[in-house]
């Protein structure tokens, strides 16, 4: 093998070992800024787990801005938030099978649309910042109305409210919205 090879090939390596050393770094420092957070809800032999990234508000004016209004949002910061179910529920009123799928919500001033959706995506964002959400892949879509919880919240929450019938919670600034989770 030619020496010039040799060097090109070394080269390219210690490259893709910088390169990949180097998202390895980003990508631990952008979890400090929204560290990563699994919920867990039981209810009788139901599991509902969801894995998601809390941004935090840090003085920034959130819905309409930081997150818009009409636009597909990840949920959360740092990869696509997922939501799993070991047994069939009704997510609102849309029926969906046990399994694993990503949570999308689209934000507006008075209501939200939430998303659950087949497929798994390695972030929540392309590189222009776009959702890379396949609406083909979604299995169920619920409007939620905004609500406005006592105080704002400086850290994005997903909680699952136990009340008369459980609800996936989702609340950041001065907003939340709820969709009922019946199985």
């Amino acid at each position: 093998m030619p020496k010039l090879l040799k060097w090109i090939l070394l080269s390219v390596a210690v490259l893709a070992v910088i390169a990949f050393a180097g998202f390895q770094y980003m990508k631990a420092q952008t979890k400090k800024a929204s560290p990563e957070e699994t919920v867990s809800f039981f209810l009788n032999d139901l599991l509902v787990e969801v894995t998601y990234s809390r941004p935090t508000k840090k003085g920034r004016a959130i819905f309409g801005s930081l997150v818009p209004y009409g636009k597909v949002w990840r949920t959360g910061a740092n990869e696509a938030t997922t939501f799993t179910v070991n047994k069939d529920i009704v997510f609102g009123d849309k029926p969906v099978k046990a399994g694993t799928y990503t949570l999308w919500t689209i934000p507006g001033p008075e209501e939200w649309t939430v998303i659950l959706n087949s497929k798994m995506y390695g972030w929540g964002v392309n590189f222009d910042g776009e959702s890379p959400r396949d609406a083909m892949a979604d299995v169920a879509q619920v409007n939620a109305a905004v609500e406005r919880p006592a105080s704002p919240l400086e850290q994005f929450t997903i909680s699952m409210d136990q009340g008369d019938a459980p609800r996936l919670v989702l609340a950041w600034d001065d907003v939340q919205v709820a969709v009922p989770v019946a199985h």
